[in-house]
């Protein structure tokens, strides 16, 4: 029997709330499909610099790194606000992105059908919609140096640097094409090359990549009319490529298309482990309340099983599920809508899991 040991990392907020969930719905899966699972907890964020001072402490990476994938929840929270800013909850995420040298980060959104009118855009606009963003996330402008806040004569200033080298691009560019080959063949490689020099080099590498995948279509497009044509006509998308800072914000916009970012799981990929985890924030405004949706980090689960254990058909009965139980009229407070029945975080896991265990 195949036995996954994978590392779990609740983190800040709802996070406990989610994974627990995502939990409960893995373990209906092993128990359905029979292979093992071996989870092991770990501290990150928040959490970790509560109990050790640091939100990537070294116990954390060494449990990473024994590990075959990692869960996470969600780190950060008005409690550590006002810490120094290298030692902030964040910082953790961009550590372990780095430690996993986890360059591609896959962020699908898909609309059920069931939840169309949760949508805020006209129901001929997303009916249909299927997009995969890949975001680059271990380089550009959230990593390049120099960075940070300066004094430059008599006043301060504050540098981030976009940074990308030809290697870095090529990577990302190989991941689209090769997503793109499993789905609809069409890439749409966003930049700014009309002001910024790093994205005409982020154009150029693309572009000869795509020499190698004759068979897949690519088209190029700037962010500002990338972020328009997302809520203008969503269904023209198949696999958007694009860097750190611009995927992070597209990918939002993209989740909003479903009807709440509560929706909307990831995988971040490219060395031998793979994270996990739901695109939302700690959302500490509703954390304990039982409330949150946990559908994205149940999918996120999901992915793992596609991208990291190679059984899509895990992942493929995980989304079933997921989809007979939003058929059956459930729904968690953000996705409510008269007509429906409002159940709690707690409830939906219960009702994911055993809908898996009976299909």
């Amino acid at each position: 029997m195949r036995k996954f040991k994978i590392a779990v990392l609740p983190g800040d907020g709802i996070g406990p709330e989610i994974v627990k969930q995502a939990v409960k719905v893995m373990e209906a899966a092993a128990e359905k499909f029979g292979f093992g699972l071996e989870l092991n907890y770990g501290l990150i964020g928040g959490a970790a610099i509560d109990e050790t001072g640091v939100p990537f402490p070294e116990e954390t990476k060494e449990l990473i790194l024994s590990s075959d994938a990692v869960l996470l929840g969600a780190v950060g929270g008005p409690k550590w606000d006002n810490l120094p800013f290298e030692i902030r909850p964040e910082r953790a995420l961009l550590g372990m992105r780095k430690l996993l040298n986890a360059f591609a980060n896959l962020r699908p959104a898909r609309l059920y059908d069931e939840l169309i009118d949760a949508s805020t855009l006209k129901p001929e606009v997303v009916r249909g919609v299927d997009i995969m963003v890949i975001r680059e996330l271990t380089s550009g402008i959230y990593f390049g140096i120099p960075k940070g806040i300066f004094v430059d004569g008599d006043e301060r200033v504050g540098i981030n640097t976009l940074r990308y080298y030809e290697h870095e691009v090529e990577r990302i560019a190989k991941v689209a094409f090769e997503v793109a080959r499993k789905r609809n063949k069409k890439v749409t490689s966003v930049d700014k090359a009309n002001v910024l020099e790093a994205t005409v080099l982020w154009r150029e590498v693309v572009e000869r990549v795509h020499e190698n995948y004759p068979d897949v279509e690519l088209q190029h497009m700037y962010v500002d009319n990338a972020a328009m044509q997302i809520i203008r006509w969503p269904k023209q998308f198949d696999v958007i490529v694009t860097t750190n800072m611009f995927g992070d914000i597209l990918s939002d916009a993209c989740a909003m298309l479903t009807g709440s970012l509560g929706m909307l799981p990831s995988a971040s990929i490219g060395g031998k482990i793979g994270l996990y985890e739901p695109i939302h924030g700690s959302a500490p405004d509703i954390a304990g309340q039982n409330i949150a949706n946990p559908i994205a980090t149940i999918n996120s689960a999901g992915m793992m099983f596609t991208y990291s254990f190679d059984m899509p058909e895990v992942e493929e009965a995980i989304d079933k599920a997921v989809r007979a139980v939003l058929a059956k009229g459930y729904r968690t407070r953000d996705i409510y809508s008269e007509g429906t029945k409002l159940v709690s975080t707690e409830e939906m896991g219960d009702l994911i899991a055993e809908e898996l265990k009976n299909l």
